[in-house]
């Protein structure tokens, strides 16, 4: 556990005061004076100045380019009046802050300052509920967290805020792959190798400067990791972001040959490579043992000759290297190393999210691998695709469940500010309904992520295939149905804001857009409800009756 003097550190930089609307940010800026009487002269066309917060705004020059159109500025209760409230309910706050905005900047209100909380780089939310539970302030320490992780979610959250949003929502909007300035950074942090969960691949690396040290690395640093990443909202970008790695690299690392690893592993790890799993194929979801790819040893049996296709290969258009599932006999399965090469062509998908994902269509005509390039046994390829079926499952419980809870953030918000009838949105009953139902969803997920992860750091490979196989599944599928249910009832918070990519409901828009991506990948809400059934059944003792 944090120790008491800790604990009392991490919680001084949480602690804000009750009233969100009252907090002051404080700033070195010197602004120009005014009284409200002066503001209120110019108040028409061509000399048209507003308050927003207590900043005073000449809006001269920039009416005529409005979004909203000229008359939506000379409103009487807007043109050289106290705008906040009007701002706020068409605005978000961070509109204030980009440079074409901010030039419009003249002053301040005289004896007035600033009181809306800006949203600070690697600050922790102080909206109720807005953080999980062990990283709120006014609760007691959990047991599962220690002075690491704390350490790991302050480095994550400050790196996700100051460096990957922003080339997030760049590359969420052109469809591009994420910076390689980005994957570097990963790289020189260990991120790549800190994803791939705790093991003797963390062994001499520096993790996030010193942030924790790798033996003591565990999956409830793995968990923050993948939650803080979760608050990019952008779905598309999160996969593109070394997901196909996540899930394409283990295969290599616990069942490639040393003189095979060597040539990758590190490259991946530094970002300079990226490698994508492709099992699924048009025809063969969730159903590995339809798999139809062929892989045909060569005379001298030094190659084989893979031919077939494979789809929705997240990552699959930026990737260097495939582990590819094949078929090498009737009934068996075998896992093949292909390096990208003559004979190998992806084409992109289009799907619901952005092409940042790289999702691919990958076709493989008479292409030639190395024997060598055998991952795990021939014909026991079946192991090396379910080996870390539960560890993907898991990373993808932890983000759909730090997705909802941004959701609720977002609700909470927009509740508090958005008037209607007169009064907050959140003075109507049905809305506070929606919330209680949206925020109960969301903790129940977490303090079940919680469990299984704390059973994953104390539970050996053979006895996490055994006891959590069922559990994850369960999780997953229902972090998933809470996610479309959270994502409906944000939808009617939002109303129609909800349906424009831009503005006020953007996230909600997008989160609804995306969060099946979840139920679908890594296997679906009915299989996975499914197999943690029959893994029940499977363990249902012989001498038990009503």
């Amino acid at each position: 556990m944090v120790n008491s003097s800790a604990q009392a550190g991490t919680q001084a930089k949480v602690d804000a005061p009750k009233d969100l609307t009252k907090a002051i940010v404080s700033t070195k800026e010197v602004l120009k004076r005014y009284t409200k009487e002066e503001v209120a002269k110019h108040n028409k066309e061509g000399d048209l100045w507003v308050i927003v917060d207590s900043i005073v705004y000449d809006m001269s020059q920039f009416s005529e380019i409005h979004p909203g159109g000229l008359a939506a500025l000379l409103d009487p209760e807007v043109a050289g009046k106290d705008a906040t409230a009007a701002f706020f309910g068409l605005h978000r706050q961070e509109v204030l802050y980009t440079p074409r905005y901010a030039k419009y900047k003249i002053g301040q209100v005289e004896g007035q300052e600033q009181k809306v909380m800006r949203n600070e780089s690697g600050s922790i939310s102080t909206v109720p509920y807005a953080e999980p539970m062990w990283l709120s302030t006014g609760y007691k320490q959990s047991p599962y967290f220690k002075d690491s992780h704390f350490a790991v979610q302050k480095a994550m959250r400050k790196f996700i805020d100051e460096h990957v949003y922003p080339d997030a929502q760049a590359c969420e909007e052109s469809g591009k792959r994420m910076s390689q300035k980005i994957l570097d950074m990963m790289g020189e942090n260990g991120l790549h190798a800190m994803r791939q969960g705790p093991g003797p691949h963390l062994k001499g690396r520096k993790l996030f400067d010193g942030a924790v040290k790798p033996e003591e690395f565990d999956y409830f640093h793995e968990m923050i990791i993948n939650q803080e990443l979760s608050r990019l909202q952008a779905r598309g970008y999160a996969d593109g972001f070394q997901a196909g790695t996540v899930i394409g690299l283990p295969p290599i690392i616990n069942f490639a040959r040393p003189e095979v690893k060597k040539k990758i592993v590190e490259d991946a790890f530094a970002g300079k490579v990226s490698v994508s799993l492709a099992v699924t194929e048009p025809y063969a979801g969730s159903d590995v043992q339809g798999i139809k790819t062929t892989a045909v040893k060569t005379e001298d049996g030094k190659h084989y000759i893979i031919n077939g296709a494979k789809k929705w290969i997240t990552g699959g258009m930026h990737a260097s290297y495939f582990s590819v599932a094949t078929r090498t006999s009737e009934k068996g399965l075998t896992v093949f190393l292909v390096p990208r090469q003559e004979g190998l062509e992806t084409r992109p998908i289009k799907v619901a999210y952005s092409g940042a994902a790289g999702t691919a269509y990958v076709t493989f005509k008479n292409v030639k691998v190395p024997a060598e390039n055998m991952l795990g046994k021939e014909n026991d390829g079946l192991k090396v695709i379910l080996s870390n079926f539960n560890h993907e499952r898991w990373t993808m419980c932890c983000g759909s469940a730090r997705s909802s809870r941004m959701a609720v953030e977002e609700c909470l918000k927009w509740a508090c500010q958005r008037r209607v009838f007169s009064a907050p949105l959140i003075s109507q009953p049905v809305i506070r309904n929606k919330l209680a139902h949206m925020i109960a969803k969301v903790e129940a997920l977490q303090a079940w992520l919680e469990a299984v992860t704390y059973q994953m750091c104390n539970m050996t490979y053979n006895e996490t295939s055994e006891h959590l196989a069922g559990q994850i599944s369960f999780l997953k599928m229902q972090c998933t149905i809470a996610a479309g249910e959270i994502a409906s009832d944000a939808m009617m918070v939002f109303g129609g804001r909800a349906l424009t990519k831009t503005g006020m409901g953007r996230h909600i828009q997008h989160f609804h857009q995306t969060q099946k991506f979840d139920a679908i990948l890594g296997g679906t809400e009915d299989i996975l409800g499914d197999l943690g059934v029959r893994q029940a059944v499977r363990k249902m003792p012989d001498n038990v009756r009503l």
